[in-house]
């Protein structure tokens, strides 16, 4: 089982020896709401009990605040209760998986940016090897400008992801090829987690923890306005 809540988007994937059973749909704020039915449901299209569960995977982010720490409590909850293992995973990575099999023609490398609000991106930078995902650049939180500048010393060669179109020509990506649109997270969370499964196994639900770029989540009146000037 695998879920990923750190968007406004809810991607719940079920792989059982029938296949796949997966959901795209809104989350955000309702995720807390949504997340465990849309489990159940799936479950009960699949025909798994509980204990037929080998691993849960969750993606840890970053993202929004809430919805990660809704994604990784549920993660635990089950985990714990079915003492199985957990796999957290790159959130960012969601969307270069999305981009290689759906657009099989890009580039192996791909810097994943998305919207952060507060006029900010996530960003990093993964790299397809033929067999796995490696991460050239860390996921970081940048203001455009930081983002600027880091691509100013290492330009990317494709860019996707939602802070496409939540800043437009103003996230400068120079030659880049852009990739926006949706993907189907849900069916590119299950391949991680395979992967993830495959290769690392899963650890303790006691150490799986979600990952905050953001310390500050809350901006002072002076500091909104000084942003609207430099925005």
């Amino acid at each position: 089982m695998a879920f990923d809540t750190s968007t406004e988007a809810l991607s719940v994937a079920l792989q059982s020896p029938a296949g796949l059973c997966s959901w795209n749909g809104p989350g955000g704020a309702a995720a807390s709401a949504q997340l465990l039915p849309r489990v159940r449901q799936l479950m009960q299209q699949a025909g798994v009990e509980l204990g037929q569960l080998q691993a849960i995977a969750f993606g840890r982010g970053p993202g929004a605040f809430t919805g990660l720490r809704t994604a990784c409590a549920v993660a635990q909850g089950l985990a714990l209760g079915l003492a199985l293992p957990v796999c957290p995973l790159d959130s960012l990575l969601i969307v270069a998986e999305g981009l290689r099999v759906e657009h099989p023609d890009a580039p192996v490398e791909v810097d994943v940016v998305m919207d952060a609000r507060m006029g900010e991106v996530y960003a990093g930078r993964y790299r397809w090897t033929g067999l796995r995902w490696q991460a050239s650049t860390a996921p970081a939180l940048h203001s455009l400008d930081s983002l600027h500048a880091a691509w100013a010393l290492a330009a990317p060669r494709s860019v996707a992801g939602s802070a496409l179109a939540a800043f437009g020509e103003r996230l400068r990506s120079g030659d880049a090829l852009r990739f926006g649109g949706d993907i189907d997270r849900a069916a590119a969370l299950m391949r991680l987690a395979q992967q993830t499964w495959r290769d690392q196994g899963g650890i303790d639900a006691a150490d799986a923890l979600p990952l905050y770029l953001r310390d500050k989540v809350a901006l002072t009146v002076a500091e909104r306005d000084a942003r609207k000037v430099t925005l």
